[in-house]
């Protein structure tokens, strides 16, 4: 499916998208984004980032072909200097503070996800939420993506 959605290129776009831990949601959004079109320049940070990238974003990630083992979190301080298209914030409006970019940015727009990482409950209940949270991601970005970069 990725690859049909892979269509005319949009160019030398730069995307910067922001969450607070950089673990889960903006590495997704990051990975899809990366999939529908390979011109594109995406970057994922956060405020206040993990350790590591959620082993099981990583998981269910893998479960439709996008590889973010090699990935880590990063801090929104190493791209204040850059500038972007568009700075997208994918924190939970009802739970979280999203981040400001300060940073130079054409466009920022908020693109809201509950967190999987909050999820509770068994194993298969939980790996549940994140695929829930995965196909909802790929869902709106894919929009995002049609309606504002693809050419």
């Amino acid at each position: 499916m990725l690859n049909e959605m892979k269509s005319r290129s949009a160019g030398n776009k730069r995307i910067l998208i922001l969450c607070t831990g950089n673990s889960c949601r903006s590495q997704m959004a990051e990975g899809f984004m990366k999939s529908f079109d390979s011109e594109l320049e995406v970057y994922s940070a956060g405020t206040n980032p993990s350790k590591q990238v959620h082993p099981k974003a990583i998981q269910v990630m893998n479960e439709v072909g996008i590889d973010l083992s090699k990935n880590f979190p990063k801090m929104i301080d190493q791209f204040l200097n850059n500038s972007f298209d568009y700075v997208i914030t994918v924190c939970d409006n009802a739970k979280e503070t999203c981040p400001v970019f300060i940073g130079k940015v054409r466009k920022q727009l908020h693109i809201g996800f509950e967190d999987p990482a909050d999820a509770t409950g068994t194993e298969e209940e939980i790996l549940s939420e994140f695929r829930r949270i995965r196909d909802e991601i790929k869902n709106d970005f894919y929009k995002f993506y049609k309606e504002n970069l693809r050419s």
